[in-house]
């Protein structure tokens, strides 16, 4: 992955350097567990897990010659303790890939504790933007045009559920991958045995893999890359909703604009949703990385290596680009300005039009049947729109309507708050229950 996207902490966990120095701490593992069980002498043990060295550049000038990354490993890793007697007992009983695999799961599970402390970070934001807007009026949108009242607090509590599943569905990913095998080329465990296998990985802190061939079964790699995509697509869902609000002629909440940021070199006023955009293009290429995983999943017999080459670009482009991408979200999100009173003046813009559902229900609730409730509402409602009015005034007029809601009725179906009077019903599902006392702050901003 390109350095923009990168930041230090992913980026460290896929550099060449901990790469090969996790394949040598499942060596030493390998070693000393066959020191304690009297297969391997213990001053050899001693002699890897202390004198046995990471040379990056000496193990890919081997690399180059050998055409083999394993084997110029183990050239460089022999080479580095520096005795010969001691050396011959590093990668005793193995093949490569009891190795990589083994060490890509730890690899996997240090990438994967940062993206799952972010993703709770991130929950943490969500919970307490939710809370601050929860009463905060909104009108919601379906096909892009006004629906119905809702709040913005609600709006982002259901991104904060979503990412709740995400975190719930990505811890099962990641177990999936904390797994290894040193269970030899075939996954029969011929050379070492299933206890020693078992003790080696135990040492590593990682699960064993019940059955596996030359590798670990791709399903699920498949799977972790699904986990990482869906978080992909929950940002994305959240950046493209931002986006949205900050049109022009919207402009109901905007991404954060920097002091001396600019939007355009042409034109000084342009405040462009850049950021969210970016995170919008990025859950493409995680989405893209996916379908490669999956395509992964079907090998040759008991291995080839046709995964392999995938794997180098889509595991650390992935977990690389959903770490920046969360990144990127939580400062938007903490940081996203947002103006309430811009939000009910589009609300009160179609002049009362969102309560045509409420009118329709109230109508046929009071009698009235339906078929003829929905015409009389649709071209009160359609006279109103063309022509700009009020549709509140338009139904008040209609012996239609009057004729089964009396003011006082039509009061009550044009009453924002009781579009309103479940979100902390809502909230408590999902949050839990909120101190009791709390009063809604939805009842003054009222009535149309």
């Amino acid at each position: 992955m390109i350095p923009r996207y990168t930041r230090p902490e992913m980026g460290h966990v896929w550099s060449d350097a901990n790469r090969f120095a996790k394949w040598l701490e499942v060596e030493i593992a390998a070693s000393e567990t066959l020191a304690e069980a009297g297969q391997v002498p213990k001053e050899a043990a001693t002699a890897i897990r202390t004198r046995a060295k990471v040379d990056v550049a000496r193990i890919h000038e081997l690399e180059t010659r050998v055409k083999h990354d394993v084997i110029a490993f183990t050239m460089a890793a022999g080479e580095s303790i520096g005795d010969p007697t001691a050396a011959r007992w590093l990668h005793y009983g193995m093949t490569s890939n009891d190795v990589v695999d083994t060490a890509q799961a730890l690899q996997v599970r240090d990438a994967s504790k940062l993206i799952e402390r972010d993703l709770v970070m991130f929950g943490e934001i969500l919970d307490l933007r939710a809370h601050e807007f929860r009463h905060t009026p909104q009108i919601g949108r379906t096909h892009g045009i006004h629906a119905e009242p809702m709040t913005f607090g609600l709006k982002i509590a259901n991104w904060f559920s979503e990412n709740q599943r995400n975190i719930e569905r990505f811890r099962d990913a990641a177990a999936q991958m904390a797994v290894g095998k040193i269970s030899g080329a075939v996954g029969t465990a011929s050379h070492l045995g299933t206890e020693i296998e078992e003790r080696i990985c135990k040492r590593l802190g990682l699960g064993v893999a019940a059955v596996a061939s030359q590798v670990i079964q791709r399903d699920r790699h498949a799977q972790y890359l699904s986990g990482l995509a869906h978080i992909g697509a929950t940002l994305e869902r959240i950046a493209l909703e931002i986006r949205h609000l900050q049109r022009t002629e919207v402009r109901e909440a905007e991404e954060p604009f920097s002091e001396g940021q600019r939007g355009s070199s042409a034109m000084p006023h342009k405040r462009n949703p850049v950021a969210c955009e970016q995170i919008c293009g990025l859950a493409r290429l995680v989405r893209s990385n996916m379908l490669a995983a999956f395509e992964n999943v079907a090998l040759w017999h008991e291995r080839d290596i046709s995964h392999s080459s995938v794997e180098r670009v889509i595991l650390p482009d992935s977990t690389i680009l959903v770490d920046y991408m969360l990144s990127k979200m939580i400062t938007i999100v903490r940081q996203m300005r947002v103006f309430p009173e811009r939000m009910l003046r589009n609300l009160e813009s179609t002049h009362g039009l969102v309560f045509s559902g409420q009118l329709l229900q109230d109508l046929v609730e009071s009698g009235m049947p339906r078929d003829d409730a929905y015409k009389a509402v649709q071209e009160n409602a359609m006279a109103a729109w063309e022509s700009d009015t009020s549709f509140r005034e338009r139904v008040a007029v209609d012996k239609r309507i009057t004729k089964y809601l009396d003011a006082k009725a039509l009061a009550h179906t044009f009453d924002l708050q009781r579009q309103l009077r479940y979100v902390d019903a809502i909230f408590d599902r999902v949050f839990g229950p909120h101190p009791p006392g709390e009063k809604s702050a939805i009842g003054a901003a009222g009535k149309h």
